[in-house]
């Protein structure tokens, strides 16, 4: 049985939620994972291997010896979103993750933009991510970057279309290489270490002309929304939530577990790559590979890059099985024009929505023929913007009917989603024009969609609806 939660009219920003418009019950996913099933599925998201080797050289090249604590501040950032993510995913389990808890709790039209920022992020990283696996096959075979990216899509795209429990284990054994490859890069970077733990707060980047420049606070700062986006995988568990068992315990458990993780795989690695590398340039470059064979021999450096490459094909799987379930979960609350929900909400014989992995995978092929260089840093101010919104419907959450609701509840409240709230603000002040533009037109156009198409059909359109779980505990 599924229904329409609706928030009590003092926790309302906007119009609250419609009734359905039929009595026919959506589909709901099949519950199939538990903690450790979806811990797996969601380190996988967050893909440590490949941010470490592909996000993670963009900040050194910009912050040197101040990436660490960059990545630190954000991963402590994290912590606050995390118990926002668990107490919000546990009151509101359902597959549309972000947007059906904000809908919930702050008005359809805040949970309409918190959907088209999330689809936003999950749509651009996948391709741009994936057009990395030539570089890291390149030991073996050279390929383009464009059609070595679409071919992972595709593959993604298979194994998307399989049962979750099954994807669970595939992402697993991948996972396992990646955190060996993480390991093998901490381990080296420490044996060669070059420059002692002060370095970490050293706040220095190489510049022309080899001159040494200071990292300043604000660059810092400005540094913080790609911070967010390394470790900004953990919201996966959330969009799981219709699968987990016992999802009022799992999501919560499965949120944190994920973020710690997740944290200590990839800060590790970055320390002891900034007290490990020959000289500031070198770390500046960003190039760790290059760094692992000077530490070691080209068989090490090789076996690196291709349990990179794996790490890159296993984020693209769990990438578009999180978006493929946006997208049914969207569907099946009326978003869209009726033939695309119908469309959209279709489950193949495996349980999963099949038309849906095909919508999110095999334009995500597409994508990697197109230069999506700058869209990085709409991708930050994207997770930032997506972010500021669920702590709003955090702030919410314990007002009305939710109040007295059996759901993990979160330590410090209301003071981690305010103080969240104004530090994530003052990060999105930080940002360059040019990506809040990109960002800002986007949401616009959905805006206008929202008031031409959704608002007037309040009664048959976006109706947020959450699958009953049939638990008390």
């Amino acid at each position: 049985m599924t229904d329409t939660l609706r928030p009590s009219p003092t926790t309302v920003i906007e119009e609250p939620l419609a009734p359905l418009g039929n009595t026919a019950s959506p589909q709901k996913l099949k519950r199939s994972i538990g903690v450790v099933g979806g811990t797996l599925l969601t380190l996988s998201c967050v893909t440590p291997a490949s941010t470490l080797f592909v996000v993670v050289p963009d900040l050194f090249s910009s912050l040197g010896t101040a990436t660490a604590l960059t990545i630190a501040i954000g991963s402590l950032l994290c912590i606050a979103v995390a118990f926002c993510y668990s107490e919000l995913g546990t009151l509101i389990p359902s597959a549309g993750g972000e947007y059906a808890m904000v809908s919930t709790l702050a008005g359809r039209l805040a949970g309409w933009l918190v959907f088209v920022l999330s689809l936003l992020v999950v749509m651009i990283v996948p391709p741009v991510i994936a057009m990395g696996t030539a570089d890291y096959l390149a030991p073996l075979v050279h390929l383009p970057a464009a059609g070595a990216g679409a071919g992972v899509m595709l593959l993604a795209t298979l194994a998307g279309l399989l049962d979750l429990r099954a994807n669970a284990w595939i992402t697993g054994i991948f996972l396992v290489l990646e955190v060996i490859a993480a390991g093998v890069v901490a381990v080296l970077g420490f044996a060669h270490s070059e420059r002692g733990a002060g370095s970490l707060v050293s706040m220095h980047v190489s510049g022309a002309g080899g001159h040494t420049n200071t990292v300043t606070a604000m660059l810092v700062i400005s540094g913080l929304a790609i911070a967010l986006f390394i470790t900004q995988g953990f919201s996966t568990a959330v969009y799981l939530s219709e699968e987990l068992e016992n999802p009022r315990r799992n999501v919560a458990r499965t949120v944190l577990a994920t973020l710690a993780i997740s944290t200590v795989i990839i800060l590790v690695p970055v320390v002891a790559i900034t007290m490990g590398a020959p000289d500031l340039a070198a770390l500046t470059s960003g190039n760790i590979s290059a760094m692992v064979e000077a530490w070691s021999n080209s068989a090490v450096g090789t076996f690196v890059s291709l349990c990179v490459a794996l790490a890159i094909i296993n984020a693209g799987i769990v990438m578009v099985i999180q978006n493929s379930r946006v997208l049914f979960a969207s569907a099946r609350d009326k978003s869209w024009p009726e033939p695309v929900n119908k469309a959209l909400s279709k489950l193949g014989r495996f349980g999963s929505p099949w038309v849906a992995t095909l919508v999110v995978g095999v334009p995500g092929a597409a994508l990697c023929f197109v230069n999506l260089d700058t869209l990085y840093g709409v991708t930050g101010v994207s997770v930032t913007g997506m972010y500021l919104l669920v702590a709003v419907a955090a702030l919410l959450c314990r007002r009305g009917s939710h109040r007295d609701k059996t759901a993990w509840r979160m330590p410090l409240w209301p003071a981690v989603p305010v103080l969240l709230i104004a530090v994530l603000a003052y990060i999105l002040s930080q940002q360059e024009v040019s990506y809040l533009l990109w960002t800002g037109g986007i949401t616009a156009v959905a805006t206008l969609y929202w008031v031409i198409y959704l608002r007037p059909r309040k009664d048959t359109r976006w109706l947020v609806s959450i699958p009953e779980d049939g638990e008390t505990a």
